[in-house]
């Protein structure tokens, strides 16, 4: 998503970096280069204003300026500042505001037709599921034809109840019947999925005001769309202003945008960035942490993001025990084989690139090869279990059939053994390597640089 931007600030910064000293000039002309970034980034233009001011007041500093190492300090300077444009360094502050299991917490899911309201419903559901909570999903969009049905489709993906009513013509009832429901079932978190217009009119605004004061909910989240740019942030300001809001949802995050939205919401509202939709699947769906996003802007990387998604697939034990067979070069086909569906549960390689430091924009889409991977699985899943853990059996009989098997040629599945054997050398290095940290890490067969 901050691509563009991410490059853009990094050849500003290159008027500071380096430097044993910086001057009012350096820093003048270094914060230009990021008001003119911030401006294409499509950030509202009193965000820039603001953000270039305050900017420009810290790092003329006695501080900064008197530093052993100034141009690093002026990346924390411009660090420190995202931060606090996109939301603050408190978790709390964007956690959400629920009751204990014993009590029914409501929240209102608020929107503009096709920003992602509906899917973002069934995703805060998943991820309150997963979370030990037990919600439902209720339908009381009762105008954008087939809403309710897609609700439904998702909770049914998503293993959460939905409550709708066909025909229904009063939100407010149906909320009160899913109430009820509720209560009988155990239920301790509502989710109401609520009317959307593709913009906003006072018919719209009358109803999502009869339905917060029957629902006397504990969270208002609006679902803004990335791709509207700073338009999103003057969304949020007038719902804010006609409902209330308790924080925002930025949907469609791994868009190709240029991330006005998530550094303009915060100043123009006021209000906490609480989750971003990452992507089409369910579990796409992610706690917003200013510290990191600001990272990966300025070409950091988010390693700790990274970390998280793979400990969500990964079972340590099991890391442990593939770790010393690298070492000892026990390592099979079948463990790759492993290895490549668990890096498939992670989501997009090319997200997970951009966690890397210093990697964002450095690979593309283009330059992973999905299909090598596709057929790498392909070949590997039509080996017998007694083959791929000891490939030294796979004579050409064996090779033909695996072959036929997958779809490939024999030509192709004595290039993944020959890969194979080259790579378990290397991975040997690498598992040494891991212990003192990042060094010695490869990218996952399959792609290149």
């Amino acid at each position: 998503m901050f691509e563009k931007l991410t490059g853009k600030i990094t050849d500003a910064l290159r008027f500071i970096s380096g430097k044993s000293a910086i001057t009012e000039k350096n820093i003048e002309d270094a914060v230009e280069a990021i008001k003119m970034a911030l401006l294409e980034a499509d950030v509202n233009l009193r965000v820039v204003r603001r953000f270039v001011n305050s900017t420009i007041e810290d790092a003329k500093g006695k501080k900064v300026l008197s530093s052993v190492d100034p141009g690093q300090q002026f990346i924390k300077i411009i660090h420190d500042k995202l931060v606090s444009f996109l939301g603050d360094d408190d978790p709390a502050s964007r956690a959400l505001k629920l009751r204990g299991p014993d009590v029914i917490s409501v929240i209102l899911m608020l929107g503009l037709q096709g920003s992602g309201k509906t899917t973002s419903a069934a995703k805060l559901a998943l991820r309150l599921k997963k979370d030990g909570r037990k919600p439902l999903l209720v339908a009381c969009d009762l105008v954008r034809p087939a809403a309710m049905e897609q609700l439904a489709v998702l909770g049914g993906q998503v293993g959460i109840p939905v409550h709708k009513e066909d025909g229904a013509k009063d939100s407010v009832k149906v909320f009160q019947n899913a109430l009820s429901w509720a209560k009988k079932n155990m239920i301790d978190t509502v989710i109401i999925d609520t009317t959307g217009r593709m913009q906003i009119d006072e018919l719209m605004m009358q109803e999502l005001s009869r339905l917060k004061s029957a629902a006397n909910p504990d969270e208002m989240l609006l679902v803004a769309d990335s791709m509207t740019g700073q338009a999103a942030a003057d969304i949020a300001k007038t719902f804010d202003e006609k409902i209330g809001l308790t924080g925002v949802i930025l949907s469609k995050f791994d868009s190709d945008t240029r991330g006005g939205a998530a550094l303009s919401l915060k100043t123009v509202t006021g209000k906490a960035l609480k989750f971003t939709g990452t992507g089409e699947k369910p579990e796409d769906f992610e706690p917003f942490h200013p510290e990191r996003i600001a990272g990966r802007i300025l070409g950091m990387g988010d390693v700790v993001s990274l970390v998280e998604k793979a400990q969500e697939v990964i079972d340590q034990k099991e890391a442990l025990e593939l770790q010393k067979k690298m070492e000892k070069e026990n390592f099979t086909l079948d463990d790759w084989l492993n290895q490549i569906r668990s890096m498939k549960k992670m989501g997009s390689l090319q997200k997970m690139i951009e966690m890397i430091p210093g990697m964002q924009g450095q690979i593309s889409e283009e330059d992973i090869d999905k299909a090598e991977l596709k057929k790498q699985e392909a070949i590997l899943s039509s080996m017998t279990l007694k083959e791929r853990n000891n490939h030294l059996i796979i004579g050409p009989p064996r090779r033909s059939r695996i072959a036929r098997g997958s779809g490939t040629s024999v030509a192709e599945v004595a290039r993944l053994l020959k890969k194979f054997e080259k790579m378990r050398g290397m991975m040997k290095k690498m598992a040494k390597g891991s212990r003192g940290g990042m060094q010695g890490m490869q990218l996952p067969p399959g792609m290149s640089w």
